[in-house]
């Protein structure tokens, strides 16, 4: 298993997630991904779900 995920929304690389212990943290890689920026996934799929539900605007920048 890879310690490190490219997550791409449309064809764009929105960012990558790196394994840490409480999971994969999020870096944008352009700025409009910039809220999702430090959120912590359970796992890069999630990550990518989420990337994808932002963009589309469903989903609050802010973790619960």
């Amino acid at each position: 298993m890879s310690d490190t995920y490219i997550i791409e929304v449309s064809s764009e690389a929105a960012g990558i997630v790196v394994r840490e212990k409480s999971g994969f943290r999020f870096f944008a890689a352009v700025h409009k991904y910039n809220p999702l920026d430090g959120r912590v996934f359970k796992n890069a799929r999630e990550a990518e779900r989420a990337a994808t539900r932002f963009l589309a605007g469903r989903l609050d920048p802010v973790p619960a």
